[in-house]
């Protein structure tokens, strides 16, 4: 895998909290947070790139189970995963702007510190319009890498 600088630069302080929290019990290695209008495409397409790796998604399309509440099941993702991998699209931002349940989890994901963005058919300028915070991070992008590397790069991060 190759890794630009900026890249280990930016990835290496995840790497060191996702090996803090290692030793804590029935831990996912992934939260990913998605526009809920992406979950059958892009998002759905990340989760099973990173899952054919060998890395554990807490993807709401299947670990929220019908007659359950949905923000408690995405509380509990969020305790019990690493790393946070937030897909941003433009339905993300959008959702953002409407302050609905992905603004939720990224402000959660945002006070635990352990965020990875990865940006998909939009910018980071764009994305620095809609939420500041996370613009401000480094992360991955799909207009400069296949969404296959990207799996593999967050995969080699979270491997213990």
């Amino acid at each position: 895998m190759v890794y630009t600088p900026a890249q280990v630069r930016s990835l290496t302080p995840y790497r060191e909290t996702v090996e803090k929290r290692a030793p804590l019990p029935d831990l996912r290695d992934v939260f990913l947070c998605h526009a809920w209008d992406d979950r059958r495409g892009a998002a759905k397409e990340l989760h099973d790139q990173m899952e054919s790796r060998g890395v554990s998604v807490w993807f709401s399309e299947k670990d929220v189970v019908l007659g359950t509440s949905l923000l408690r099941e995405i509380d509990k993702g969020l305790a019990r995963s690493r790393v946070g991998i937030v897909l941003v699209t433009p339905a993300l931002l959008g959702r953002l702007q409407a302050e609905g349940i992905a603004e939720k989890e990224l402000s959660a994901l945002l006070a635990r510190d352990v965020l990875v963005p990865i940006v998909h058919e939009t910018t980071y300028e764009r994305l620095r319009d809609v939420s500041p915070l996370l613009g401000s991070r480094s992360g991955l992008s799909t207009a400069e890498e296949s969404m296959a590397n990207i799996a593999a790069k967050i995969a080699e991060l979270v491997a213990l």
